[in-house]
């Protein structure tokens, strides 16, 4: 005799403790190119709570905040009329039980880190970049 034995379909929403994508948001920014880019990035990661990383889907700044109708639960004081990012989260991008370098390419929690970052890649790191010099037309005398 065999036993008929449920199968529950167990979200990562209701094995997270932490409400941990409800504790920051980020923002997609453009792929930094050069030492302008580079620095307007380190004067952002220079305030508090604000980091940037790179994944396969290209470079955000994450920035730390919990969400206001966060419960102590760990459970959406709004979730009936919660906001349409809310909703549309799925487990497929939720970073439960994932390392913090499992989920990045790159990442930089702070000024330091970036600034590291930014030495190695760039040979002449914080030389003013000069704009290309016009090369003078001889002129033929005769």
């Amino acid at each position: 005799m065999s036993k008929n034995i449920p199968v529950i379909s167990e979200s990562k929403c209701s094995r997270c403790k932490a409400s941990s994508c409800c504790t920051y948001i980020t923002i997609a920014i453009d792929k930094p190119r050069d030492q302008h880019d580079f620095q307007n990035l380190l004067w952002q990661v220079a305030h508090e709570h604000v980091s940037v990383f790179k994944d396969d889907n290209g470079w955000f700044l994450l920035i730390d905040g919990r969400c206001e109708h966060l419960q102590p639960n760990g459970l959406c004081g709004i979730y009936e009329t919660r906001p349409l990012a809310c909703s549309e989260h799925s487990d497929e991008n939720c970073e439960f039980g994932l390392e913090m370098e499992d989920m990045f390419n790159l990442y930089f929690p702070d000024y330091d880190s970036l600034l590291a970052h930014c030495k190695k890649k760039f040979k002449h790191w914080g030389e003013e970049e000069q704009p290309a010099k016009k090369k003078k037309k001889k002129s033929k005398s005769k």
